[in-house]
């Protein structure tokens, strides 16, 4: 029972678990004791058998009970101490794991194109919780176990051979468990995610299944991934549960089967009765490493699923590179000839995209749904990478800003805004520690929401629960905009600002869009509602993926009312027509 570390492992994995080297070899050490003082038992009735009852000495029988006691005792204390070691090891193992792997899972589904049906901090769990269990401790005695046949031998070679048998037959069984159970398992594993998947996304969307009677369609498909999940378990369950009864009745059958032959030697005086009941003491040792790894084995299947996942997630999400601190960030934007896609996609969404803003510039970007905004969005903040062309910050790659830097420097507003549990303040400074309160403050008075949240319950202090539902949809998108005014960033890119505005926010939108070009901030506004883009100078139109035109929003407005020049009637027309 172990799991390979190959070459192509990352480094995290391969440093963590040399790390706990020394903690290992301290566990072998003790192991090592704990086997070996194990061996007192069947010594001490081979002597009771042997020399206490036959000579009637009740000094020898003390004796030896007081030192059998003493050893045990000691026994006693090493596995205390060897199983706090394990735990505390699993724990070591894990530690400087859990960051890499929290930032490996957050960053993943911006890196590759696939559905997230993986826990990878479950995955980190299930791997430590097997540490700390059962499962090693079979894989420290195992080794143990040809020694104990051997113990056997020396007593009688045909004790010995019905002994090494029946450790054979054991271990075939844990073989069988394996390849019996493995696909059960794994179909279960990928049913149980697909239905959990689809119970979350319900749980988002709780208003859209009580007011248009989802309900009942949404049950059903997870009904199916439930008993897909459920049938495939009780499989794997049927078929490891009868394999676990047959290792039982194979073991008390082996017993049984030492006891008979201990018997016929003794009855023919070749071995002694004592060496009779030592024999069937050490074979219970030795296939107690056996039988308690095919007790163990649906975990270690687990946390060998666990480590695989884990060492793809990180293989696929390297950490990113150490990166030389740029002056700070002044908001120069070139974009040239950039075409882009989703991570993974061959066909592109944007095709040789070219502009150019200067700090304190605001650019409008408007099209049909469908032609490439929100991938254009991607690119700007950093979360996507180009295909083909270069986007640039003050002449230097997105990807080449230091993580902190760039972050600290851009702030953005996603079109569909989600809040995380925790205050208002918390989400406004994103979450930094310390919080800067007057940063904090002044970010909620230039998104024009510093009144609004005055008359919460708790004002800035107030819990806002998971996603922000303690809030209406205009609060929420408003304390959003608050958190990309945070510190002041020079670049600023808003997805949508608008689109849960009355009139009220309306006007505080375009208030805090004049405010950002005054401080020369660079402002991206992706629209559809035209309110969005009064206070922008520059108007990028997009359709279809391609850069329609590009310039002075009075001049792109004036050739949008050109028949044939540009696709749809007027800005409104590209803003709201649908995708072809």
């Amino acid at each position: 029972m172990t799991m390979s570390i190959n070459h192509g492992t990352p480094p995290e994995l391969r440093q963590a678990l040399a790390r706990c080297r020394g903690r290992l070899l301290m566990i072998g050490f003790f192991s090592f004791f704990i086997n070996l003082l194990l061996l007192s038992v069947p010594l001490y009735m081979l002597l009771v058998y042997d020399r206490v009852l036959t000579s009637g000495s009740l000094p020898t029988l003390t004796a030896l009970s007081v030192m059998v006691a003493m050893l045990l005792l000691v026994m006693g204390g090493l596995e205390f101490i060897r199983s706090r070691l394990l735990v505390r090891t699993a724990a070591h193992l894990e530690a400087p794991l859990v960051d890499r792997v929290f930032d490996a899972a957050m960053r993943r589904p911006l890196l590759v194109n696939r559905d997230q049906d993986e826990r990878p901090l479950q995955d980190l769990g299930s791997f430590r919780d097997f540490l700390s269990g059962q499962g090693p401790i079979a894989l420290f005695d195992a080794p143990w176990t040809p020694v104990y046949l051997g113990a056997i031998y020396l007593l009688h070679p045909l004790l010995g051979h019905v002994a090494t048998a029946g450790a054979l037959l054991l271990f075939t069984i844990a073989l069988l468990n394996e390849i019996t159970t493995r696909r059960p398992l794994a179909a279960a594993a990928q049913a149980t995610a697909r239905g959990r998947a689809m119970a979350e996304t319900g749980l988002r969307n709780v208003e859209v299944l009580g007011s248009m009677g989802l309900l009942a369609g949404l049950r059903r498909h997870w009904r199916q991934s439930h008993g897909t999940a459920t049938g495939q378990q009780c499989r794997a369950s049927d078929r490891a549960g009868g394999l676990t009864s047959l290792s039982k009745t194979i073991r008390f059958a082996l017993q049984a089967a030492i006891l008979g032959v201990g018997a016929a030697l003794a009855v023919d005086h070749v071995i002694s009765p004592g060496a009779m009941i030592a024999a069937s003491i050490i074979m219970g040792r030795a296939l107690a490493p056996v039988e308690m790894a095919i007790g163990s084995w649906r975990p270690f299947v687990a946390a060998r699923a666990a480590h695989r996942r884990l060492d793809r997630l990180l293989r696929e999400t390297p950490s990113p590179a150490a990166r030389v601190e740029l002056p700070a960030l002044r908001g120069r934007l070139d974009v040239a000839n950039v075409t882009a896609g989703p991570p993974g996609a061959v066909r592109p969404v944007l095709h040789n995209i070219t502009f150019t803003l200067r700090p304190g510039e605001a650019l409008g970007v408007i099209g049909p749904s469908g032609s490439g905004k929100s991938t254009l969005v991607r690119l700007l903040v950093g979360v996507w990478q180009p295909q083909h062309g270069s986007l640039r910050l003050d002449g230097a790659k997105l990807a080449h800003w230091p993580a902190a830097q760039h972050a600290a420097g851009v702030g953005y507003l996603p079109q569909d805004v989600e809040l995380f549990s925790g205050s208002v303040a918390a989400n406004i400074c994103r979450f930094a520690d310390p919080p800067g309160d007057r940063a904090i403050v002044a970010a909620a008075c230039r998104a024009g929401v510093h009144d609004t949240i005055l008359h919460l319950p708790q004002g800035y202090e107030t819990e806002i629960g998971d996603g922000g539902r303690m809030l209406s949809g205009g609060q929420r998108q408003r304390i959003a905009l608050a958190r990309a005014l945070y510190g002041d960033p020079a670049f600023m890119v808003l997805d949508e600002p608008n689109s849960n505005l009355d009139a009220v926010g309306d006007m505080a939108l375009a208030h805090a869009i004049g405010d950002m070009k005054a401080r020369g901030q660079t402002v991206i506004v992706v629209a559809h509602r035209p309110s969005a883009i009064a206070s922008v100078d520059k108007l990028l139109v997009l359709d279809d993926g391609h850069q329609v035109a590009f310039g002075d929003k009075d001049e792109v407005l004036a050739a949008t009312t050109r028949p044939g020049r540009v696709p749809g009637d007027g800005v409104a027309a590209l803003a709201t027509r649908p995708a072809s």
